[in-house]
């Protein structure tokens, strides 16, 4: 009985002792900065838009970070606007969810003055505009999920919901929004 519950401890501690993958991992976090990705990237990020109605782009509670919504904007301040699967591809919905990772980044930055003081993603919602028919949602939002782990590494990785809407405010074909926790 000894050697089994001795045998069951060594295991247990043995599984909870990070492996040299998991020290990496450790050691990316510690090391990553989201700044110079950003650059490496060549992404340049516009001035954050004003909400369109009676909200704020972010609230901080603790150390969370809510961002509100935001569309796939254009240089030009209009917006990639129509139906997934209707009048845009899969990959042009791809496209504008990354355009709304821009869109993102530039409250973040905004909201923090570093995009180093991002300790994590935690929670996206990624939503659709799209028909009935149409199924392709995770592929759709991978645009902004794919993004956000090429900036802040293994901090981007983060849990989502990618859904198909009826409508979005003025047509836009994507929207996102994020929960991020922050250092303090």
């Amino acid at each position: 009985m000894k050697i089994a519950i001795a045998s069951l401890l060594c295991l247990f501690i043995l599984s909870c002792t990070p492996s040299s993958t998991s020290k990496d991992i450790i050691e990316e976090v510690q090391t990553w900065d989201a700044e110079s990705q950003l650059q490496g990237l060549g992404i340049e990020l516009p001035a954050p838009s004003s909400p369109v109605a009676n909200y704020v782009n972010a609230v901080r509670t603790g150390n969370l970070l809510f961002l509100a919504g935001k569309g796939p904007s254009l240089p030009d301040g209009s917006y990639v606007t129509g139906k997934v699967g209707q009048e845009l591809t899969v990959e042009e919905g791809r496209e504008a969810a990354r355009l709304v990772g821009i869109a993102q980044l530039a409250v973040l930055k905004a909201e923090l003055g570093d995009l180093n003081k991002v300790k994590r993603i935690v929670k996206v919602l990624g939503m659709v505009n799209c028909g009935p028919e149409f199924t392709q949602h995770p592929q759709v939002i991978n645009g902004f999920s794919d993004l956000m782990v090429e900036v802040f590494g293994e901090k981007g990785k983060h849990a989502r919901s990618a859904v198909g809407m009826n409508a979005l405010p003025m047509d836009i074909a994507v929207e996102v929004e994020l929960i991020v926790e922050i250092e303090d």
